[in-house]
């Protein structure tokens, strides 16, 4: 008899529900959060299990390495796909999510995505480390600012590591200020100490790999850029072709078309937010500070006067992402092009 499993996992318990091939219901219950609770409750049934679906969320990637590693046919599924499908049932309930899971399992109805692999995720794990270090230290910054102008000391435009000692300077004629002033500052310098440290390590690993290595011939493209994109993508061969890998970064126009109307709109920002900034920053950079000519910055030179500097980065942003996939995908190294004879004049 084939059976199929929904999964409706919360962070202390997960609700299984296991049907047959008609709809049939020969299971139900709930347990643990854990995969060492979960994974005696469907060993009974293994050699019947056809597939087990589990939504994607914090813990499924977890979940779902520990089934895969233990033999049963487990897929994880797009969110809100899901999300509609269950929404058609009256009642919201764990136990109802798990069953319209199992459903979905049945009948073939699910959007299959990417689990990444533990590489990946120990690389973005770090990643996100170090993001929320530099967002910290960024609104410390701000806040001892905002501090200092209530009483008409201003900081000014100060290169982030001359920052201390220009506040130091302001402090010099304030010391009754340095009760607030000195503990953020302290917190401020261990977090930047600690976020280079980090960058350190990640600028390591991108050198000691193949992949991160040829994906910095890019102009402007460096060890973070290079590890959040090979973590990010994971497998290049997901992808039906490079132009998809855009728009899975949310970096291409949203379309709205019914009748007569036809519009887009701005860039969907679906998908991975580290990822989309990574690549408009890396965009920037392309096109800003790197002096070296190529065809893909002209073209956004050439671009930003006609549309604005934004927008500009934002294309030579999804350009990039493709082109990187391609290059992951060919083993090739960046390619700049051949330089106009006007151009290498002028």
């Amino acid at each position: 008899m084939k059976v199929f499993v929904g999964l409706d996992v919360s962070l202390n318990t997960i609700s299984v529900c296991i049907v047959d091939e008609d709809g049939k219901l020969v299971w139900q219950g709930k347990t643990l959060s854990e995969p060492a609770d979960l994974i005696p409750v469907l060993l009974p049934y293994q050699d019947n299990i056809q597939l087990v679906g589990i939504e994607a969320c914090p813990l499924s990637e977890w979940h779902y390495g520990a089934l895969a590693d233990s033999g049963f046919p487990v897929v994880c599924i797009e969110t809100r796909h899901t999300q509609r499908f269950l929404s058609s049932r009256p009642n919201k309930t764990d136990r109802s999510d798990a069953r319209g899971i199992a459903e979905m399992m049945r009948l073939g109805h699910f959007k299959p995505v990417h689990v990444k692999s533990k590489a990946s995720q120990l690389i973005r794990t770090v990643l996100i480390a170090r993001e929320k270090f530099v967002d910290h230290v960024v609104a410390i910054e701000q806040t001892i600012r905002g501090l200092l102008k209530v009483h008409g000391l201003k900081v000014g435009a100060v290169h982030r590591c001359t920052f201390v000692a220009r506040i130091e300077t302001l402090l010099a004629n304030s010391p009754e200020l340095r009760v607030a002033i000195e503990p953020l500052l302290e917190t401020r310098n261990v977090m930047r100490r600690q976020k280079v440290l980090l960058d350190r390590r990640l600028s390591q690993l991108a050198r000691q790999d193949d992949i991160c290595r040829r994906l910095m011939t890019v102009s402007g493209v460096g060890p973070i850029v290079s590890l959040a994109f090979k973590a990010t993508i994971d497998d290049p061969t997901r992808f039906k072709n490079s132009k998809a890998v855009a728009a899975h970064l949310g970096l291409t126009p949203r379309i709205y078309q019914s009748g007569e109307i036809d519009r887009s709109g701005n860039i969907s920002k679906c998908g991975d937010k580290l990822m989309r900034h990574a690549l408009y920053e890396e965009a920037n950079s392309h096109l800003r500070i790197s002096k070296k000519w190529s065809v893909l910055r002209a073209w956004g030179v050439k671009l930003a006067k006609r549309v604005g500097a934004k927008k500009a980065c934002v294309a030579v942003a999804r350009k990039l992402a493709i082109i990187m996939h391609r290059m992951w995908i060919e083993e090739k190294d960046f390619h700049f092009g051949r330089q106009p004879q006007s151009a290498s004049a002028a």
